[in-house]
Order: C-alpha cells, then sequence, then structure tokens
C-alpha cells in the first residue's frame, strides 16, 4: 500500500521517526538523512548493523550531511527532538520511559548488535502511537518482530519494497508476519518525510 493522505497526517504527528536497516541500507539511510529538515520537531533515532569492534566513520558521514543535530547514542542520553541519534556498536539501543536511553550489552539478537528489534519494541512500549518505523535493506529478520510490536502498539509502520532492497529479507520478514502497514518504494519513502 502507497502513501495516502491518512499516511501523511499521521507523519505530522508524530513524535519519533525510527529507521531500521542492515546490508544494502546504507545510501537509503544517507539520503534520508541529507533530507530532513532541521525543523523537524521530531526524535529521529536509526539502527543500523555494524560490525563488531570496527570503527565506523557513518557518524563523521553522516553528520557533514545533516541539516539536523547528529550524535551517537551514549549511556543516559535525554532524548530532544530535531536530533538524529545513531545507535552504537556493541551495545543494544533501550528507550526508557523517563525519555532517556539505556545501553545494553545482553547478547546479540540475529547476530546483531545493536538490534533493530531490541530499539523497536523498547520504543513501541514508550511512544505507542506517537510512532514510525521504517525498515529498510537487510539480510535477515531482524527488525520484523520489533516493527509487528509497534504497529499492534499504534505506531505507523513502513517497510521499504523488497524489488527496491538491495538485499529484500529484512523488509520482506517484516511483510510477512503483516508487521509493515505500508509498503513504500524507496523515492515514496523520500516523498513523503518530505512533506
Amino acid at each position: 500500500m502507497g502513501p495516502d493522505k491518512n499516511l501523511i497526517e499521521r507523519w505530522r504527528t508524530t513524535e519519533v521517526l525510527l529507521i531500521g536497516g542492515s546490508a544494502g541500507s546504507f545510501k537509503i539511510l544517507f539520503q534520508i538523512v541529507k533530507c530532513l529538515p532541521p525543523n523537524l520537531d521530531k526524535i529521529v533515532i536509526i539502527v543500523i548493523h555494524r560490525k563488531r569492534n570496527f570503527l565506523s566513520e557513518i557518524e563523521k558521514l553522516f553528520a557533514e550531511h545533516s541539516n539536523m543535530k547528529l550524535r551517537e547514542v551514549q549511556d543516559k542520553d535525554v532524548l530532544k527532538k530535531n536530533t538524529i541519534y545513531i545507535a552504537p556498536a556493541n551495545y543494544h539501543t533501550l528507550i526508557e520511559k523517563e525519555g532517556y536511553f539505556s545501553l545494553d550489552v545482553s547478547e546479540a539478537v540475529w547476530y546483531s548488535k545493536p538490534s533493530i528489534d531490541v530499539t523497536f519494541e523498547s520504543a513501541a512500549e514508550i511512544y505507542e502511537k506517537q510512532c514510525m518505523a521504517i525498515l529498510l535493506s537487510g539480510a535477515n529478520h531482524d527488525g520484523a518482530a520489533g516493527m509487528l510490536k509497534l504497529r499492534n502498539n499504534g505506531a505507523v509502520t513502513i517497510a521499504q519494497h523488497p524489488m527496491d532492497a538491495e538485499m529484500d529479507e529484512m523488509p520482506a520478514a517484516a511483510i510477512k508476519i503483516g508487521a509493515a502497514e505500508y509498503v513504500l518504494r524507496t523515492d515514496e519513502i523520500f516523498n513523503f518525510l518530505h512533506t
């Protein structure tokens, strides 16, 4: 199902935008970061699978091209609007009801730490219908269960169309279990984020 007036209206009233991605998602994530306006008035949280113990330049690259303040999540960081947060490697990123992040060192989920599922499930409990989640390209099923919990709690859930994803397994898994309320082509995702 493509974007409609209801999706656009719900996007305007959400407080949090969650984006999860893995293999093949870097390009679209980079474009999303570039296109978001500085006065978005939302909290943006990106969870991207990263190699264990591998020093990443992703934050630096994204920050140089972002119109919003961008930072890697630190334990106990308070969530603020008009900021893009990137989940750090080797930790799971959770959101506490008091409005701050906590970092968890428990076992990897779907061989991944950070896990998209962990962050999505955490956000589902706190933000419910005030949240929108987008699941992008990836080579495993991480994010599908978390997205289903988000949808069941009233959040807007979007999967990248598998035909547009470099690795279609992750969005396809979410679609298969009914976690994605919307399945959008890449250009449709950019179009509604600009509204």
